[in-house]
């Protein structure tokens, strides 16, 4: 039997989009010899569709559209697609999460998810009644398969995955004979999470004693990354064929049991700082492209920051679609200017000069005339930092451009950040990057040729905000807060060192500004966003 693994990106709500996209690779695997193809999880609606679910009509057109499809399907294969089904109404939901097999000529046949997943930035729970994966059975062509659906493998408790659940569904199942396990998945992209898949897969492959075909959304869809890398896993424990990350893709494989074809591994690479680049990447082009807009600009301050965010622009979307402003103020270097404009230039990216200066001080003059005379502090920090942001916003309305904004992860969890100035933005491509990590991709930019000069990975971190300031002013040394970070925010530890001691405080104080942050682009495990609900009016 040959089967296809369509790789595809779907987009959020765009029913008849995401149709054509099924329909156009079902018809080149059809043309492939296929005789199933299968699509990723909720293919049709698109992931993660959050309370969208709040909205009967749109799950109404969803279900209208894949009525469209089954009279559209090729004849002479079968194929599976994902899509939101409407549960029982004695279930108490109104949903359930399916996967749908569909036959010219045949009545469509609806295999639900049971583990629903209401951990990190899944809610499943909140709208979807489970299904039961022993009713998950079909046979194509006297093979038999078992359907399922993402998280219904994923209840093994693996080193570095704890179940999250009592039981194991796949423990209780008694098939035998099977050709193989389909998985149908919208697996976010994080650090490692592709290996961790492959021991999930092998565990499944294992008990069951058949190939697992895991079949992975691509894309992204507002913070969360989905990179693909659908794979097929068989009883060996050999990964046999493993599609592209990052990009939609066709796979096509030959499923018989017991054959040769069936034992090639492929080598399985650990995730990387490229690997990180990619998913930046591909984050930052369909934030850009799913919101409707084609352009976007930063502020390029001269620091690493701006450098590696411009970088990832460019790469996402073309040096033609990417600005940078540079607003020198009263405070600047004028070495950041020239490093600013030089890394435009090998960029080929149009900068503009915008310096606050003469703004900041007559707004200086305003406020000492309402409020009277006060010394140098925070105030006037803040104020040249609320003027940036408010000219990078004019320029967004003026050229219907979104702003990137650029603070790491180590800054945002110390609060080291202004709020209406250097957090202005639309999406934030580093806020899951601790300072080491924009450090390593800056020099992975530069393996090749040297694009961000030098001289701004070498200089020493500074906001400019005030005479001769550094970030190590005000910040432990970013090795030891990397570390601090990495213990409380993305493995929940309590605070042992001086250093987690000082920035768990700061962690309480400055939660109201995460809370007020633009999306950010997740690539760990536990990212600030979604996936961290922390209380702002709490003493810790």
């Amino acid at each position: 039997m040959r089967i296809a693994q369509a790789q595809m990106n779907p987009r959020l709500g765009d029913f008849e989009s995401n149709a054509e996209k099924i329909l156009s690779m079902s018809k080149l695997a059809l043309e492939q010899g296929c005789d199933l193809v299968l699509f990723p999880e909720s293919t049709l609606f698109g992931y993660l569709p959050l309370d969208m679910l709040e909205y009967d009509h749109l799950v109404e057109a969803q279900l209208k559209v894949f009525r469209s499809i089954e009279k559209s399907i090729p004849k002479g294969i079968a194929v599976m697609i994902g899509l939101i089904s409407k549960a029982p109404k004695k279930s108490g939901k109104p949903y359930m999460n399916s996967a749908a097999l569909l036959q010219k000529g045949q009545k469509s046949r609806i295999f639900s998810k049971e583990l629903l997943p209401n951990y990190d930035i899944f809610d499943e729970a909140r709208y979807f009644a489970s299904g039961k994966i022993a009713q998950n059975v079909f046979k194509l062509k006297s093979k038999k398969f078992l359907v399922t659906i993402c998280e219904d493998i994923w209840a093994w408790g693996i080193d570095g995955y704890p179940s999250h659940y009592d039981e194991n569904p796949i423990l209780k199942l008694k098939e035998k004979n099977l050709a193989a396990v389909i998985n149908l998945s919208a697996s976010p992209f994080y650090s490692g999470k592709l290996k961790l898949r492959h021991e999930v897969a092998n565990a499944l492959a294992k008990r069951l004693k058949a190939p697992v075909i895991y079949t992975n959304m691509v894309g992204a869809q507002d913070e969360v990354i989905f990179d693909g890398a659908s794979f097929v896993i068989n009883a060996h424990s050999q990964v046999v064929v493993q599609a592209p990350r990052f990009e939609e893709a066709l796979q096509v494989f030959e499923l018989e049991m017991g054959s040769a074809k069936l034992k090639t591994s492929v080598k399985r690479a650990p995730d990387d700082i490229g690997t990180i680049f990619s998913a930046l990447v591909l984050g930052i082009h369909d934030y850009v492209s799913k919101t409707g807009f084609q352009k976007v600009h930063l502020g390029l301050s001269g620091g690493i920051d701006s450098a590696v965010v411009v970088s990832l622009a460019v790469a996402a979307l073309g040096a033609e679609n990417v600005k940078g402003i540079a607003m020198p103020g009263p405070f600047s270097a004028s070495e950041s200017l020239s490093l600013a404009a030089t890394l435009a230039q090998n960029l080929r990216v149009e900068m503009f000069e915008l310096p606050i200066e003469k703004t900041y001080d007559a707004g200086l003059k305003d406020l000492q005339k309402a409020f009277g005379n006060f010394d140098f502090g925070i105030v006037h920090e803040n104020l040249q930092s609320r003027l940036r942001g408010a000219f990078l916003m004019a320029y967004s309305n003026k050229e219907n451009s979104l702003l990137l904004t650029t603070g790491n992860k180590s800054e945002l969890a110390t609060g080291y950040s202004t709020l209406y100035g250097d957090m202005c933005g639309a999406l934030n491509p580093l806020g899951d990057l601790l300072k080491s990590q924009v450090y390593a991709l800056a020099r992975f930019i530069n393996s090749e040729q040297e694009v961000i000069p030098e001289g701004i990975i070498m200089r020493a971190p500074s906001a400019e905000l005030r005479p001769n300031q550094k970030d190590q002013d005000s910040l432990p040394p970013y090795d030891e807060l990397d570390k601090a970070v990495q213990n409380l925010v993305e493995k929940s530890r309590s605070p042992k060192t001086q250093t987690e001691k000082w920035l768990f405080d700061r962690l309480a104080k400055t939660e109201f500004k995460r809370w007020q942050a633009p999306p950010i682009l997740k690539v760990r495990s536990h990212s600030f966003g979604r996936g961290r609900r922390m209380p702002i009016a709490a003493k810790y």
